[in-house]
């Protein structure tokens, strides 16, 4: 796996846990992370865009509200983090441990200990909901008469 597709599938999972999961797993390693903020975490607004039919054309769906936040760890690698929602707490952790994590010294720890469990429970819950889903599930059929 390239360093691209290991950073995007990691940053995925810290921006779509649960504060209070990704708060737990990183309070039990007791670690503590030495860094400046350079982009406080603020609260703004980006444009979500669909496609009609899943397969057509871009239509503008709405807005979600996002904080980012930017840090930059005593080593010099910088931590980014954008996560949907309101909290900061969360966006400041996230880009703490996206710095941490490009650090070779502490990623393999903080993969094990923090990113796979949090992509575990991200993967429960979704199978949750897609049973949820399917419980629902209409099959719509015809009857086709005999006459033409």
């Amino acid at each position: 796996m390239t360093a691209v597709t290991e950073r995007s599938k990691w940053m995925s999972v810290l921006a779509q846990s649960r504060f209070d999961d990704l708060q737990h797993h990183w309070k039990a390693l007791q670690l503590e992370a030495e860094y400046q903020i350079v982009r406080q975490p603020e609260i703004g607004l980006t444009q979500i865009r669909a496609r009609m039919g899943g397969t057509g054309r871009q239509f503008n769906m709405g807005d979600a509200t996002i904080t980012r936040a930017v840090v930059k760890l005593a080593s010099g690698e910088l931590g980014y983090s954008y996560i949907r929602g309101r909290n900061k707490a969360h966006a400041e952790l996230a880009a703490v441990l996206d710095g941490l994590l490009q650090t070779k010294p502490s990623q393999a720890l903080l993969i094990s200990k923090v990113i796979e469990p949090l992509a575990a429970i991200k993967q429960e819950l979704e199978q949750l909901r897609a049973a949820e889903v399917a419980a629902t599930k209409v099959d719509f059929f015809t009857l086709v008469r005999g006459e033409d």
